[in-house]
């Protein structure tokens, strides 16, 4: 499929999906089941919002949303409190599968959600969005539902950031245009149809995401359009415009642990995909340097790319939902 056929054709906007009562219609027909996943940490300055909106418009007033889920990793704040009280379904991700071993990472959240919540549709939104509006839930599974072909959908928006005086229009995305963007350029270019792919909202179908493998950490994101791309094409992919996103930015350091994950990922995946013929084993320890006093002392991080398998091999999971390899 050609780059800009792509674009014209699965590129969207939310605002194309006003007509809320008319999806819910062609939801119920196509006997469809929609789970919101919120994988969080620490999140309760704004778990309580998202879980409101989401909960009076998309289920209370429109019935588009058959379940509101919070995926915990282990906050030590109130943000499974929060989030219960305002009525999601929350879960620790040590308490399921537990027979699976615990691992920490966002990616470790979402594996899990497969196998927790019950849609045929999962749509994943951040916890930490501060402008939450439904078009983070609804923009993206409409796509879905009215375009069968269609398996998995991204979000995209213009990404301000934040400072304490105001709102900057401009920026946001720095390791997608300075990592993940020029990877896919050189080793996969349609790819670099998708305005943000390292954007946190996405809904997929069922049958996909129980079909491929998750790394637990930075690398998640990355590692589904690769997979789903050489399984499926580009033509499984929509993207959809959700306007603005405005939400807390990390620092420079951070992104640096982030960018080191996702390309311990990339070159996993090539290599697999039998697109280099070797590469020798790759260092997990990441150095960078910080100043204290006038003299500069070197920081060490331990960064492990770790993965679960598809969730379609999990015993447990065919026995839940009977689906069998």
């Amino acid at each position: 499929m050609k780059i800009d056929h792509w674009l014209k054709e699965n590129t969207f906007h939310h605002g194309s999906y006003w007509d809320f009562r008319h999806m819910v219609d062609a939801k119920e027909r196509q006997d469809l089941s929609i789970s919101l996943c919120i994988p969080t940490l620490n999140e309760e300055k704004t778990i309580g919002k998202e879980v409101v909106i989401f909960k009076s418009e998309l289920m209370s007033r429109y019935p588009l949303l058959d379940e509101i889920a919070v995926i915990d990793s282990g906050s030590t704040d109130n943000t499974r409190e929060v989030a219960s009280s305002f009525g999601a379904d929350v879960y620790l991700a040590s308490d399921i599968l537990p027979e699976a071993g615990e691992k920490r990472g966002k990616g470790e959240n979402l594996w899990k959600a497969i196998h927790q919540l019950k849609g045929d549709i999962i749509v994943y939104v951040d916890a930490d969005i501060k402008n939450i509006h439904p078009r983070f839930a609804y923009g993206l599974v409409a796509p879905l539902i009215y375009r069968q072909e269609i398996k998995y959908v991204k979000a995209f928006y213009d990404r301000p950031l934040a400072f304490s005086t105001g709102i900057r229009p401009s920026g946001g995305g720095r390791v997608t245009e300075i990592l993940v963007r020029p990877l896919f350029s050189l080793f996969f270019p349609e790819l670099t149809a998708i305005i943000q792919p390292l954007s946190g909202e996405y809904a997929v179908r069922r049958e996909v995401l129980e079909a491929i493998p998750f790394p637990i950490g930075y690398g998640v994101e990355t590692s589904h359009l690769m997979d789903v791309y050489k399984r499926w094409g580009l033509e499984a992919f929509g993207q959809t415009d959700l306007d603005q996103r405005v939400h807390r930015n990390q620092p420079t350091r951070d992104l640096g642990k982030m960018s080191f994950g996702i390309i311990q990922t990339f070159l996993s995946r090539i290599k697999s995909l039998g697109m280099v013929p070797d590469l020798p084993d790759l260092n997990s320890t990441l150095r960078q340097f910080q100043s204290r006093d006038g003299t500069f002392e070197q920081v060490e991080y331990e960064i492990v790319e770790e993965e679960r398998p598809p969730m379609i091999e999990i015993p447990a999971y065919q026995k839940k939902f009977g689906r069998h390899l």
